[in-house]
């Protein structure tokens, strides 16, 4: 018979990202929300400080290069792994940064480069941003802390991670290329390839559903307004009781043929309907991303969000 403790849902957030993009400043934040923050513990021992159990709190793990046994295939295989246990609620938390930003930082601090102690610091930024190129595609939040001081950055934590009555419910929606597959960690997929598809339109091939012409494009169809209704009841109803479960996390998917039209003019659209309703969602595009076409995920208030 299981005892409370064993029947709770673990909450886990493993923090990654190059050095320099604030990784220490978001495992602070995390555990001035109440997580219990361990950082650069080595990637073999997280399955034992996890397998008596659910903690009293949330965790958040910090994982980088400088850990002696750290390689962006153990870690993957190891945020598949806990995914796959249902006694544990897991996220990829990716803190990103332009190289040249990165480059600026450790110009004033005058800080070597883990990956580059004996040469320039660009080269060590350019090896370890290749490195974790996977990592970044897989994450199921990524912060890109560019434009963002420590306040900033700890202003958008705190929008993912906590809400006003001290429960935890992450929402994100995410867009995504069925060419390229499901990103790890959806709990819900949904297919959009049945709405008309701006591709066949050679004015808007080359934009994207971050564009308002696609938008409008999309939103003619005259099932696209019905299919977002459902998806954000459908969202409404199952959020509450997610979160009266004690689950950390909760991820949407949207699919199309490309990534870049039909799907995220939906992600958009679902993740601004939830905002608005007062939930906290973080909404990103793998495909634009991957292209350098996306904007940095925006905040729930970003999204026209209002204070639950």
């Amino acid at each position: 018979m299981q005892t409370d403790q064993q029947a709770r849902t673990q909450r886990v957030v493993l923090v990654t990202g190059p050095s320099g993009a604030g990784r220490s400043t978001a495992i602070n934040a995390l555990e001035d929300f109440g997580f219990e923050a361990i950082d650069n513990i080595p990637l073999s021992l997280i399955p034992r400080l996890l397998e008596g159990g659910a903690l009293s709190r949330p965790v958040a793990l910090g994982v980088d290069i400088r850990n002696r046994e750290f390689s962006v295939l153990r870690l993957l295989d190891l945020y598949r792994a806990l995914g796959q246990d249902q006694r544990i609620s897991v996220q990829l938390l990716y803190l990103d940064c332009l190289p040249d930003v990165l480059a600026r930082r450790y110009s004033e601090t005058r800080r070597r480069h883990p990956m580059s102690p004996d040469e320039s610091y660009t080269a060590g930024i350019a090896r370890e941003m290749s490195l974790l190129n996977e990592a970044r595609n897989a994450a199921d939040i990524l912060i890109d802390t560019s434009e963002l001081s420590p306040h900033d950055l700890r202003a958008r934590m705190e929008s993912l991670f906590t809400d006003d009555a001290g429960q935890r419910l992450a929402v994100s929606v995410q867009s995504f290329s069925y060419k390229r597959g499901l990103p790890q960690g959806l709990d819900w997929a949904f297919d959009c390839r049945f709405l008309d598809n701006p591709h066949w339109e050679p004015a808007l091939r080359s934009l994207t559903g971050l564009d308002p012409a696609v938008q409008d494009h999309v939103g003619r169809d005259a099932r696209f307004a019905p299919f977002v209704d459902k998806l954000t009841s459908l969202a409404l109803f199952v959020l509450p009781a997610c979160k009266e479960e004690g689950k950390a996390h909760l991820a949407f998917g949207l699919g199309c043929t490309g990534g870049q039209h039909r799907s995220v003019t939906v992600a958009e659209t679902l993740a601004r309907s939830l905002a608005e309703h007062g939930w906290q969602v973080s909404c990103r595009h793998r495909e634009l991303e991957r292209r350098g076409l996306a904007v940095p995920a925006p905040t729930r208030e970003d999204l026209g969000g209002r204070q639950a």
